[in-house]
Order: C-alpha cells, then sequence, then structure tokens
C-alpha cells in the first residue's frame, strides 16, 4: 500500500492563476496538483489534494489526515492569521507538517506576518510561489 500525504489548501486558492497573478502567479491548483502528482508517483507515494473555502470542512480533512496518512502539507491562506481550530486540529494530527504561502507573507501587510498555523509546523516555506508546494512535497518526503 502506498504512503499518503494530503495536501490541504485553504479559501480562494480555487482562484490561484486567476485572482492577483502578479501576486500568486499564473498557475492554476489544477497544474499544482499535476506537478505534485509526478513526483508523488515516482516516489510511490499517493496524494490527496483538496481544496476549501471553509474553516469546518479544512479541519475535518485535518482529523481524516491525522488516521490515513503520513504527513500533511497545508496552504491555509487566509486562516494562517485568524485559525486557532486548524491550528489546534494540526496539533492534534501529530503528524509532520509543511507550511507552505505563495507568498512571501513577510514582505506584506502587518497582519499577515502572523501565523498560527507555523506553531504546528515542522517547517515553513513561503515566497516562493507554485514551486513552494514542490520544495515542500520533496521535504516531506524525506521526513517521512
Amino acid at each position: 500500500m502506498k504512503k499518503k500525504i494530503y495536501i490541504l489548501n485553504g479559501p480562494n486558492l480555487n482562484l490561484l492563476g486567476e485572482r492577483e497573478p502578479e501576486i500568486y502567479g499564473r498557475s492554476s491548483l489544477k497544474d499544482v496538483e499535476k506537478s505534485l502528482n509526478k513526483i508523488a508517483k515516482t516516489n510511490s507515494l499517493e496524494i490527496v489534494f483538496e481544496q476549501s473555502n471553509h474553516e469546518g470542512e479544512l479541519i475535518e480533512l485535518i482529523q481524516t489526515a491525522s488516521k490515513e496518512s503520513k504527513g500533511i502539507i497545508i496552504n491555509p491562506a487566509g486562516y494562517t492569521h485568524t485559525s486557532i481550530a486548524i491550528y489546534d486540529a494540526l496539533l492534534s494530527s501529530k503528524l509532520p507538517i509543511i507550511e507552505v504561502h505563495l507568498s512571501n507573507i513577510y514582505k506584506r501587510e502587518n497582519f499577515r506576518h502572523i501565523s498560527y498555523v507555523s506553531k504546528a509546523a515542522d517547517g515553513i516555506i513561503s515566497g516562493l510561489g507554485v514551486e513552494g508546494y514542490i520544495f515542500a512535497l520533496k521535504a516531506l518526503i524525506n521526513k517521512i
């Protein structure tokens, strides 16, 4: 049986490639998923790739991942700066976690400098665009 990794994406990432491409780039979330599936396949991994605009749904996915997978890559998007509930769910998972942000959150507005998720993450990749997901997957593969 293949090892499973959950890749979770928060609110508005369904608009990736359309919304503010000067900040987030022109690749779609589907493009990201295809790239990661290629890497996963060569490493005998299965990826569960999900996006939700709803905090509770992301929490349920984290809880499912804690039972079914070996690790989580999460781009919590706007919930990065607001969700203690996602932080608590990630802590409860006891899995290796890599946090990803397309933009450099520390070069943006001050409120974006705060990440509740970072306190639960083993690593953070910020500001490298969609390439950050690839680095996150490679890091998680090495970790598991």
